[in-house]
């Protein structure tokens, strides 16, 4: 074949923005509620930091919109990075990506899917990394049918799941407004070292919104739809999360949260009987989401890579009749796979993902003031509202996050700066190859 195919623009805004919702909502509401309720004991203090999660989340997310804006091609924050501070920074965060952030999420969420399938039909210890590894195959066919099937199915799974968590919101609101009611819960005292902890759930469940830049590459006029889609997708996550917890609030203590192993069915226990095998479907359904989006988008960063010539030449490759990177999406499921079968706890992986994750977003958000200086057309371009004040809250937030973990849990975040470590010589090796074939 003379030339490779290459990805086509077919992403409009709607999946667009279906997928920048579905790549938040997976499993956090659902799994760190009661953590956060542990650390922050207090019914103002937890809806007070999803509402800190909102904020960086739409700051975050306002602030990505101008850099998606001026780079519109493939890989997203990848992009960003390269055009900012060069090529080692921005294939380390691609390494990272690949070795520990999007694949180990990917690992964690089918883990995560196949517990509580395990709860609707017993699968043994045995069978459920069979079930997960059969489950993560099927979803990559699927994305490499075709970014339209794709996106056709993360469409669906994230409409399901929104319904399913309204419902849950619902539950709420009929508790709150039912005769029934309790007069209130008691709430103990918290401090802001408990807060700054208790971000690490937080930052978890809100992660994923600026998946959507990963496929600017194949968006219908991405200067305007990846900006909005990420825009609209983090304001939505942060009505829902917030209504949720509210909702989880009208019918547990915050101490009955944090001594909850599964708060969504504990919740909904309360009122509908058999509420738990509804929330079991729900979350499988929200996982499967998260999973098929992480698994549709994040290979486009390591295609982007390979167009540099910075990995694998053959992630480069399209396939002639899908038109999908069909070598990467392979490559992150392969790894993802292996990650599974070697990981036995969705709670072992969460810090040291979110540090690396949010380490390398900051990095990004920090670039817009280098940009800033630079020419740009007027007319195409989205700006950031209220500059410099909205990615200065993003970034010292998030900071704050950072320097949160670090302190108190210095082991994970050391394991994930070290995995970042090695991909220095990773990318050395590839930069030698490169430059024997250019002599």
């Amino acid at each position: 074949m003379s030339e490779n195919p290459k990805l086509q623009r077919q992403i409009r805004l709607f999946p667009l923005v279906l997928i920048a919702i579905g790549s938040c909502i997976g499993s956090g509401i659902f799994l760190t509620p009661s953590d956060i309720a542990s650390k922050v004991p207090n019914e103002q203090g937890i809806l007070f930091v999803w509402v800190i999660g909102g904020i960086v989340a739409l700051t975050g997310s306002l602030t990505f919109a101008e850099l998606g804006a001026r780079f519109p091609g493939e890989g997203g924050v990848y992009s960003y990075l390269r055009e900012a501070y060069g090529d080692l920074v921005a294939f380390l965060y691609g390494w990272v990506n690949l070795t520990v952030i999007t694949s180990g999420a990917i690992a964690a969420l089918v883990l995560a899917c196949v517990r509580y399938l395990d709860y609707l039909i017993p699968l043994g210890e045995t069978g459920k990394p069979v079930v997960a590894t059969v489950i993560l195959i099927l979803l990559t066919w699927v994305n490499i049918l075709g970014v339209r099937s794709g996106t056709r199915v993360a469409s669906s799974l994230t409409l399901m799941k929104i319904l399913g968590i309204l419902m849950i919101v619902g539950v709420g609101c009929w508790y709150f407004m039912s005769e029934s009611q309790s007069s209130g819960h008691q709430s103990s005292d918290w401090a802001w070292t408990g807060m700054g902890l208790a971000l690490v759930g937080v930052f978890w469940s809100y992660g994923g919104w600026h998946h959507a830049s990963y496929l600017a590459g194949e968006t219908i006029d991405p200067r305007k739809t990846v900006p909005r889609a990420m825009i609209i997708g983090a304001i939505v996550v942060t009505t829902i999360y917030v209504l949720t917890n509210w909702a989880y609030l009208q019918v547990m203590s915050p101490q009955d949260m944090a001594t909850s192993n599964a708060v969504a069915a504990d919740a909904v226990d309360q009122v509908i009987s058999q509420g738990g095998y509804f929330i079991a479907l729900l979350i499988m359904l929200s996982t499967l989401g998260t999973v098929s989006i992480y698994t549709l988008s994040a290979p486009r960063l390591y295609f982007a890579m390979s167009q540099d010539k910075s990995f694998f030449a053959q992630l480069a490759c399209v396939h002639p009749k899908y038109r999908t990177p069909h070598l990467a999406i392979l490559l992150q499921s392969g790894w993802a796979i292996i990650l599974l079968w070697f990981w036995s706890t969705f709670e072992n992986l969460i810090t040291y993902v979110v540090f690396m994750d949010i380490l390398f977003m900051v990095l990004a958000a920090g670039a817009i003031f280098l940009f800033r200086r630079l020419p740009n057309n007027e007319d195409e371009q989205f700006k950031v509202p209220f500059f410099p004040l909205v990615p200065l809250i993003y970034i010292s937030l998030s900071g704050w996050f950072l320097v949160t973990v670090l302190w108190s849990q210095p082991h994970q975040a050391w394991a994930g700066l070290i995995i970042c470590g090695l991909g220095i010589p990773v990318f050395l090796t590839f930069r030698r190859q490169l430059n024997r074939q250019s002599e």
